[in-house]
């Protein structure tokens, strides 16, 4: 009987490791691994400003150019969700505000096309349109 056991519970260990490494090594789907590509527009104080983004992942670089010429560009973290995608970001940009930061969510009605609002503290409120791979 204790022989029984002892092979029950090797057993019962053995699939649970196989399990926990089964879901472990899970990889993203092909549109995970594809990048995102966005540009967006603007307005702040009557400036113009305009952006260009590509996304991994869940993680994005965002190159733009806000107020009076001061480019630079920002890191954003998005929040997976089905159909909308929220976002927060931190950047760097050579004006008065040196550190920029944006909120904003994209928001994905079909396969390949989507779009998005956001605000962005040196380049104002935007709208982006974007496509994936």
């Amino acid at each position: 009987m204790l022989n029984f056991r002892k092979n029950l519970s090797l057993l019962a260990t053995s699939s649970v490791a196989v399990t926990v490494l089964t879901l472990g090594m899970a990889t993203p789907a092909s549109s995970q691994l594809l990048p995102e590509v966005w540009g967006a527009l603007g307005a702040r104080d009557n400036d113009f400003s305009y952006a260009v983004g590509a996304k991994w992942s869940g993680f994005a670089l965002e190159v733009g150019v806000g107020e009076e010429g001061a480019t630079g560009g920002d890191f954003l973290t998005f929040f997976p969700f089905p159909l909308v995608s929220p976002y927060v970001g931190l950047g760097l940009y050579s004006s008065d505000d040196v550190i920029a930061f944006s909120g904003g969510a994209h928001i994905y009605p079909g396969d390949r096309i989507f779009f998005g609002a956001g605000y962005h503290s040196v380049r104002g409120i935007n709208g982006k349109l974007g496509f994936k791979f």
